[in-house]
């Protein structure tokens, strides 16, 4: 088992946490998933009381009520209710009924609350009261929201926007905006959820309202969003906003949800001692203010940080708690979760069969109540179980579930405003690492290139801050026929838990002194009935037919016959191509390194290094330092590397007769250019050209030689600007070298028009763009880790495009942009590289086939040089633009031979490097500090 993954996966777990009410005057829902959340109904101040003891009442009524007496509150408003019966008051009886049910509302009570409440709402419907007919459905759409019971609380709330929009009752419609966006919250549907929080903190925060709890519930709300997708301390920030608000106010009900969710995220980030401090004072209010709900969602947290700390018992103890008072309150998506939390203690516990048994009563409650993002969970925590028990075919099931669950969740979601998109990919991303992992462990190599094309894809959107996939990635990844048959069976079982799991639920819903005899021997026979569907659960993975299915399974996804269109498919596009190429793709994992080859000609072939992700990292980063240096040796660190990535494959490469290695790079292995690997004797592109790609699935791999060149040439030369990125203030300055690429890029290519310096702005260069087959700027360009509205492009007047405004552009006609002047890593961390391809993915998305950039700052004439050496090339037709490339690069590699005197000389001159520092270049233009940083991301063939 990976710890990384599990300990992942119990965070995943509380993540699960959901919302209950919370007491407020005001009628608000607060998310609670790991965290939590708060639902606020409408209290009602109306007073028209005629008889002095019914005012009497229903000010100590109100009083118990503020003061969280819930249980007397009750009493003293039913006791209110007799009287306004008495005297025919309905105005009077519908406030004091509300009351009733708001009061057993705050006690957890679910189903008495919404019994008083359809009292209410038939009253207000009789006197006509449209505001107050508002207000309770606004209730009852949150007792329904507490119960899992998504689609009617969203109907219920659309119904109450409509009448408080109809009233003019801006305070209400605030109330229920929040409550809308807990629900596509819930449907994971983040973009819809923020766009109702944004509205609702609008309307709290104007000065004609200027509701402080409302304030502070939304800004908890927004920080559950950042939290879901992964941005913890933009989450922080946002509850410690609410905190204060809540403090100032003494809103001790909302300072016990957002002490919960504060403890949250540290505990996420493994610091346990300061998790329990916050739970431990968010537990102790919520009991004061009888949150039973609340109560329960903190003891659900509790129990996890004690089990990541290896004490289980008492980490049962706080589930087993929390269970109970889910189940008495009637709340099912968190019944569901804390199943799933108690799974994964027994399993921690090596208690297999109670954590399978607990998973799977996890799983029934979860898909009855359509939470997406918790079945996801609970799949991966399943597959781990079944892999932990060796039994890796199912095992693969799961996860393959998991992962066509998530790509269904991101498939639904359009675009989040840029500073507040995240992609969840740091829970998600391992689900899919371990679903490659295992598949090739079973050599299931093909089907392993199709999760890590998906994960490519996921990686990307995240760089760009979309949670979205395409036409191809949203099918999910392909369930093989036996895996197909084991599923059927598997969810007809669980088809047939969810209906009973429903009908019992309806029927417990029903106050038990008002259950007839028959219902409650139903209640009885139900719960029979699922005992004994759970233990058929548990006795599935080990019955014959399920042996049977995974023995022929096993048999069957080591040859050809695995995934037969899709490998056909991809074998055919590689036959089309005019040279052999192949495809590599490693995969970088925890203890060792597998590289997939796939060639056209043979199944996909498998090899496994065995390296650690730190040692590897180390030697990327020792590479590239060195390739920085055009005085260091670089071959040493390039053999070693040879050695992992292309030595293991260097047999299988030869029998393919390889040309070309179309290549995708993991992590951070798109931070160093294979180009450069050294086998002892040459460079790898002295034998291969290099073509990387973003994914296999985002590629067209069609042959697309340029026939006709048509170039627009564009380049900075003078002047420098001062650019702030992010944090850092970095000057660039002219590059007097990219002025006479162009010029010789125009005498190599007379069809090519011209723009220097302030002739280059975005203006008159972006709308021409798509009249050209090749665009080359040669200018700065800066791809900023995890910052795409902080990468950019530098246009000869000093204004920049970044990545952002890229998205607009439609380059269909276009089939190769360069850019010349490139740096990566801004600031000098490595991320996983996810910087460098998302520049030539932003690319393709315009329409673009293919784009050249750099991995780093280079020399000025060095570059000029090789760009003069790849348009003669290219020039000469019926040439790929990656061979074009690559003999570009050769010839630098050959310089010393070569190179003219007069190419020589333009070199020997001071000049700036292409990051702007003055320096000498030297004629040792064989390092690959000149010509290897270029690599070409897209359709080079």
């Amino acid at each position: 088992m990976r710890s990384p993954f599990l300990s992942l996966t119990l965070i995943t777990a509380i993540l699960i946490g959901f919302p209950q009410l919370s007491l407020a005057e005001e009628d608000f829902v607060e998310p609670e998933p790991v965290e939590d959340s708060t639902i606020l109904d409408d209290a009602d101040d109306s007073q028209n009381n005629p008889t002095r003891q019914a005012e009497q009442l229903l000010q100590t009524g109100e009083q118990q009520f503020a003061n969280r007496q819930y249980q007397e509150a009750i009493k003293t408003f039913k006791k209110l209710r007799e009287i306004y019966q008495k005297i025919g008051n309905k105005e009077g009886e519908a406030i004091t009924v509300f009351r009733i049910g708001s009061s057993y509302d705050r006690l957890g009570k679910f189903r008495e609350a919404l019994d008083y409440y359809q009292q209410a709402l038939s009253l207000r419907r009789q006197i006509g009261d449209k505001s107050g007919e508002g207000s309770v459905l606004n209730s009852i759409g949150g007792v329904y929201f507490q119960q899992g019971n998504y689609q009617q609380a969203l109907e219920l709330y659309q119904q109450t926007l409509q009448f408080r929009r109809e009233v003019g009752d801006k305070l209400g419609e605030g109330r229920t905006l929040n409550n809308i966006g807990l629900i596509y919250e819930a449907l994971a549907d983040y973009p819809r959820a923020l766009e109702n929080y944004q509205q609702a903190l609008a309307i709290f925060q104007a000065p004609e309202i200027k509701n402080r709890q409302g304030e502070a519930a939304i800004l908890n709300n927004i920080g559950l969003i950042y939290n879901q997708l992964g941005q913890s301390s933009q989450a922080l920030e946002f509850y410690q906003k609410a905190l204060v608000i809540r403090q100032e106010i003494d809103d001790k009900s909302g300072v016990g949800t957002t002490l919960h969710n504060i403890g949250y995220i540290y505990d996420r980030q493994q610091k346990y001692a300061q998790a329990l401090e916050y739970y431990e004072q968010a537990l102790q209010i919520r009991k004061e203010v009888s949150d039973r709900a609340g109560e329960a969602l903190t003891l659900n947290n509790i129990g996890l940080v004690y089990d990541n700390l290896g004490k289980h018992s008492l980490a049962l103890d706080n589930l087993q708690k929390a269970l109970g008072i889910f189940r008495d309150i009637g709340d099912r998506t968190n019944e569901g979760n804390t199943l799933d939390s108690i799974g994964t203690v027994h399993k921690n516990q090596r208690q297999y069969e109670k954590s399978l048994d607990a998973y799977q009563q996890a799983l029934t409650i979860i898909k009855e109540v359509g939470n997406r993002n918790f079945e996801r969970s609970t799949l991966s925590n399943i597959a781990q179980l079944l892999e932990v028990q060796n039994k890796p075919e199912l095992a693969i099931l799961f996860y393959k579930q998991a992962v066509n669950v998530t790509e269904s969740i991101r498939s639904g979601l359009s675009k989040l405003p840029s500073e507040q998109q995240r992609s969840y990919t740091a829970t998600v991303a391992d689900t899919y690492r371990s679903l490659a992992d295992l598949l090739l462990q079973q050599n299931r190599v093909l089907e392993a290139q199709q999760v890590l094309d998906l994960l490519k894809v996921q990686e990307l959107e995240d760089y760009f801050q979309k949670v979205r996939g395409n036409e191809q990635t949203w099918q999910g990844v392909e369930l093989l026929p036996q895996e197909q048959k084991v599923q059927a069976d598997y969810i007809a079982m669980q088809n047939k838990a969810i209906e009973l799991g429903k009908e019992l639920s309806q029927l417990q819903k029903i106050p038990s002194v008002n259950r007839t005899t028959e219902q409650q021997k139903r209640i009885t026979e139900l719960i029979q009935i699922q005992q004994e569907i759970r233990s058929e659960f548990n006795n599935f993975i080990n019955s014959p037919a399920v042996i049977a299915l995974t023995q022929k399974l096993s048999q069957t996804t080591s040859g050809e016959s695995l995934n037969l269109r899709t490998l056909n498919k991809l074998q055919a596009q590689l036959k089309q191509l005019s040279q052999n190429a192949v495809l590599l793709y490693p995969l970088i994992l925890e203890d060792r390194l597998e590289l997939v080859l796939v060639t056209s000609y043979s199944p996909p072939i498998r090899r496994t290094v065995n390296i650690k992700r730190q040692e590897l990292n180390r030697l990327i980063v020792e590479f590239r330092l060195a390739l920085q240096q055009s005085n260091a040796d670089a071959k040493t660190p390039a053999n070693k590397l040879y050695n992992l990535l292309i030595k293991p494959i260097e047999n299988d490469l030869n029998q393919a007769q390889a040309q070309t290695i179309i290549y995708a790079p993991d992590g951070q292995l798109r931070y160093i250019p294979i180009a450069a690997l050294f086998d002892g004797k040459q460079w790898l592109v002295e034998r291969f050209s290099i073509n990387n790609i973003t994914s296999a699935s985002l590629t067209d791999f069609n042959s697309r030689k340029i026939s006709q060149l048509k170039i627009l040439a564009a380049a900075f030369t003078q002047g420098s600007y001062n650019i702030t990125v992010g944090s850092r203030k970095l000057t660039f300055a002219g590059l007097p070298f990219a002025g006479r690429e162009v010029e010789n890029l125009a005498a190599i290519i007379p069809n090519t028009t011209k723009l220097i310096d302030s002739a280059f702005t975005p203006t008159s260069t972006v709308p021409k763009l798509n009249e050209y087959n090749i665009v080359h700027l040669a200018t700065h360009a800066a791809f900023v880790i995890g910052q795409p509205q902080d990468s950019f492009i530098l246009f000869g007047d000093g204004s920049r495009v970044t990545l952002r405004d890229v998205e607009t552009w439609s380059l269909p006609d276009v089939e190769l942009i360069v850019l010349s002047a490139c740096e990566t890593g801004i600031g000098g961390q490595l991320g996983n590289g996810e910087e460098i391809l998302g520049f030539g993915y932003q690319m393709q998305l315009t329409g673009a086939k293919a784009t050249i950039a750099s991995l780093w700052s280079v020399s000025d004439g060095g570059t000029q040089v090789l760009m003069d050496a790849f348009y003669a090339e290219l020039r000469k037709g019926n040439i790929s633009k990656a061979e074009a490339l690559r003999r570009a690069q050769i010839a630098l590699i050959n310089s010393r031979n070569s190179l003219t005197t007069a190419q020589r000389g333009r070199i020997f001159t001071a000049q700036p490097t292409r990051n702007s520092l003055a320096a000498r270049v030297s004629d040792r233009l064989n390092h690959p500090y000149y010509w290897a940083p270029f690599v070409l991301i897209g359709n080079g063939l």
